[in-house]
């Protein structure tokens, strides 16, 4: 089982700001240590020796922005508000062959640092130059430091050869010639497989995708990657053509799943996972499949990592516009600190990738259920100190996270 290092984020006692700001400003150009657009999205942030890394994809503008150009840019800071520019931490590659080529897909890498290794683990969706959505993989690169450069390993889908904890033994059957044969006829197009959450085809059976992929690996779409308190690292990630979130265990290097995962809400059409843990339960954010179109975040509750998972519904909390959109946005991760919770979403924009925008937003709690509200800037002492002193943990736990 993985195990890595897990520091808890200290509150910011006096806030920085961001250049010329003291306070977070959701939806406006953040502005790193240069003046220049913070270029970090779809990111997650890695809390190490004092410092906050953000990680995110690396845009540039136009519909080519879409695709990985650059890699995977990497900032530091010590208070949240004021971002230095780290630089690339992984850098596509000029070679045609190479399964990180420009051009290909590289979406969401987060890291973890594993104390079995000390290495600095990097975690994204890909997807091969060329092959639309089709691909589907986990790719895996690895540092001794914190900002890179990161050495790319190697890609693969999930927990090839095994079935999930949670499937039914009934279930456990590969793809005879004839299912496999009205699949191929009727199974959905793999371009951007976000599009739309109806199909035109009649629906599968919702284990057919999950045995399709059982001798190849399961697909790994949106992803995230969560620590729990004991230090085990898990995978969460949209799979079976974005039908089913699986969370899966990591290997102690980090480096790959180790065979032990679940399936959660089957043929519920979820993406954008972002998890953490508060008040000794495990908390579960998606989004629906509408592509770069923002929709209804969905919230869903479990006493255990491993489930079962139970549906609460909309964490969000405003105007019918808020709450149907998110705000604009879509979840990419947690951010645990010190007395509370920050969640970390995406304004997409895919005429134009580098204008995308950043909406962290302060998790509240209302009779012990997360929500979130929109508010045009705030900072951490509302967390620590005020509207949301309620996120406290209660004696004895703790929230933890990468």
């Amino acid at each position: 089982m993985a195990r890595v290092t897990t520091e808890i984020p200290p509150a910011a006692t006096q806030p920085a700001g961001l250049p010329g700001e003291d306070w977070f400003s959701p939806g406006s150009v953040w502005l790193d240590d240069h003046g220049v657009a913070i270029n970090a999205h779809g990111g997650g942030l890695l809390f190490d020796g004092g410092v906050y890394y953000w990680f995110g994809e690396h845009k540039v503008a136009g519909p080519a922005g879409n695709r990985a150009q650059v890699g995977v840019h990497v900032y530091s800071s010590h208070d949240l508000y004021h971002w230095s520019d780290r630089g690339i931490a992984l850098a596509v590659s000029d070679d045609p062959a190479s399964e990180i080529a420009r051009g290909c897909i590289i979406e969401r890498p987060k890291v973890v640092r594993s104390t079995a290794t000390g290495k600095y683990v990097m975690w994204f969706h890909l997807e091969f130059r060329g092959h639309g959505y089709a691909t589907a993989r986990a790719g895996v690169a690895v540092s001794d430091t914190p900002v890179g450069p990161y050495r790319y390993v190697g890609s693969f889908r999930s927990c090839a050869g095994v079935w999930p904890m949670n499937l039914p033994a009934e279930q456990r059957v590969e793809l005879s010639e004839a299912e496999l044969a009205v699949f191929t006829r009727r199974g959905r197009p793999s371009t951007r497989p976000t599009t739309t959450t109806t199909s035109s085809r009649p629906a599968p059976p919702p284990a057919l995708w999950l045995r399709r992929d059982f001798r190849g690996g399961q697909m790994v779409r949106d992803m995230t990657l969560f620590v729990d308190d004991d230090g085990h690292v898990y995978a969460v990630y949209s799979s079976e053509e974005n039908d089913t979130i699986q969370i899966a265990q990591l290997t102690d290097d980090c480096l790959h799943t180790d065979g032990k995962y679940v399936r959660v809400f089957p043929a519920g059409q979820n993406e954008a996972p972002v998890v953490f843990k508060a008040h000794q339960k495990y908390w579960l954010i998606t989004s629906g499949t509408t592509g770069w179109a923002p929709n209804a975040a969905r919230l869903a509750v479990a006493d255990s990592i491993w489930g079962p998972w139970k549906k609460v519904g909309n964490p969000c909390v405003g105007t019918a516009r808020e709450m149907a959109t998110t705000f604009g946005g879509q979840g990419t991760f947690a951010l645990p600190v010190d007395g509370g919770v920050i969640f970390m979403a995406d304004r997409w924009n895919p005429r134009n990738p580098i204008d995308g925008r950043y909406v962290w937003l302060p998790v509240q709690f209302r009779d012990g259920v997360p929500s979130l509200a929109w508010q045009e800037r705030w900072d951490l002492r509302e967390l620590a100190n005020g509207a949301n002193r309620a996120l406290a943990p209660a004696k004895g736990t703790s929230m933890t996270g990468p």
